[in-house]
Formats: C-alpha cells, sequence, structure tokens
C-alpha cells in the first residue's frame, strides 16, 4: 500500500515530506479512533439514572420486557414500555365525560378519579392530581430537558405532568388513553 503511494506521489515528492504526509495520516487516524471511542460514563442506561422525584414502583407488579411483550398489545407496549405518545385527539377517554376511576393498563391499579379530569384542549386527557400522589411514580424526563414523566407503580409510560393545570393542584396530568383503563362507576 505505502509503495503504491510513494509510486503515485514520486515525481515530486522528497524523504521530508514523505514522513510529514505518513505522521498527518496517522495523525488523522487517530483522532478519528479516538472520537468514535464511547466514553464509559456515557454507557450508562438513562432508566438508571433517572431522578425519581415521588412514589414508588411495586416489585411484584414488575415484569421482564419480554413478559410485558406478550401481555400488552403492540400499541400498549408503545406506549407503556418504549414512553411514545399517542396522536393528539385520537385517545378513547380524550372526551370521555363519565363518572368513574382510569386504571393503569399495566399494573391494574387506579390512577385518577373522574373528577380530577378536565379538558386541557391539548388532545390527551388531563387531570389536575392522582387519586394519591402514590399512585403513581414521577421522574425527570429521559434525555434531560425540564419534563416530568408521569410513570404507573410497574414503571409504564402513562404521560407528563406539568405546571398549567387548575386549582386546586395548578397541575396538568397530561396522559396517553392507551395507557389507561376506564371503569364506570355504573358498571
Amino acid at each position: 500500500m505505502l509503495s503504491y503511494l510513494r509510486s503515485l506521489l514520486a515525481k515530486d515528492m522528497n524523504s521530508k515530506t514523505y514522513i510529514l504526509l505518513f505522521m498527518m495520516v496517522i495523525l488523522l487516524s487517530g483522532l478519528y479512533i479516538f472520537t468514535r471511542q464511547r466514553i464509559p460514563s456515557q454507557d450508562i442506561s438513562l432508566n438508571h439514572s433517572q431522578e425519581i422525584i415521588s412514589g414508588s414502583f411495586v416489585p411484584s407488579k414488575l415484569k421482564s420486557e419480554s413478559e410485558w411483550k406478550k401481555i400488552l398489545t403492540t400499541d400498549e407496549y408503545h406506549i407503556l414500555r418504549e414512553a411514545g405518545t399517542e396522536t393528539p385527539y385520537t385517545g378513547v377517554y380524550n372526551d370521555e365525560k363519565r363518572k368513574g376511576t382510569y386504571y393503569s393498563v399495566g399494573c391494574d391499579i387506579p390512577l385518577f378519579r373522574s373528577e380530577t379530569k378536565f379538558d386541557s384542549n391539548t388532545g390527551w386527557p388531563s387531570f389536575w392530581g392522582p387519586i394519591s400522589l402514590d399512585s403513581v411514580v414521577l421522574r425527570k424526563e429521559k434525555g434531560g430537558d425540564d419534563r416530568i414523566e408521569v410513570l404507573d407503580r410497574c414503571e409504564g409510560h402513562l404521560g407528563h405532568v406539568f405546571d398549567d393545570g387548575p386549582p386546586p393542584t395548578g397541575k396538568r396530568y397530561c396522559m396517553n388513553s392507551i395507557a389507561l383503563r376506564f371503569v364506570s362507576d355504573n358498571e
């Protein structure tokens, strides 16, 4: 390889130029390799480094990802386990008006009452508060932005909470319908 390069450049180059060219190739190769290596601290999973703000998971409700794939539909898995978001104004509970309780699809734990639901004009079911602060887990959003992620107690993504809700809490728990199961008080 080196002899091939030398023959291409031999006409107008002296040995000092070859050495300089060779050193440049080595330097650039080293920089490329160095920048392609991952720094060990970047290999830490985001799930393990996220700060829990409130609530806790129920160990008996936690499952492996392969178990979740067997239990949940494709859409439920995408929302709950991959932190997906349903398209606004498409969720079955966005316009739900009946009295009742909203449960987590993953854990079957009661999360919200219909009395706390309000029309936020965002396209997702919104609540000003959960049944109790222990009903959900709040943690800082993946990726480091300032949003607060709302999870059920079996580590499933439900949505986010924002500080632009109505009284008495001033909070807006913006949920994905797919992550919820509604049970009417009349059932």
